[in-house]
């Protein structure tokens, strides 16, 4: 595939994301969960109306550990916070999903599965 056939199936893909939800994992475990609106050469993605999820610190581990039930297990949920208008800085982001169901992805995508809900992106 010749470099600006490449350069033109990348660009068709990053438009059929335009408007979908994205969660992005970033190298410190934070999630961010929003609807993706443009990103640059430098991989940096903008989101809108984006919601931010941190794991539990470990204090908090610490202490729901103490309190294990029975069977063993211990539930703790996440923090969020509502942040709306955010960038990503391309060179923290570990993982890229495309949230959406299977009904909404069929003919839209040519890298959707038939059966997944996910499309998975990893920057390397």
């Amino acid at each position: 595939m010749s470099s600006q056939a490449e350069k033109e199936a990348a660009s068709h893909f990053l438009q059929s994301l335009l408007n979908k939800n994205l969660r992005i994992t970033t190298t410190d475990s934070r999630m961010f969960l929003g609807q993706f609106k443009c990103t640059d050469p430098d991989s940096n993605i903008i989101l809108a109306h984006t919601y931010e999820y941190r794991a539990p610190s470990p204090p908090k581990k610490a202490d729901a550990s103490l309190q294990m039930s029975e069977a063993g297990t211990v539930k703790l949920d996440m923090q969020s916070r509502y942040l709306g208008l955010v960038v990503v800085p391309g060179e923290h982001i570990v993982e890229i999903k495309v949230e959406e169901f299977a009904s909404q992805m069929k003919g839209r995508n040519p890298y959707a599965q038939e059966e997944g809900l996910v499309v998975q992106i990893i920057n390397s």
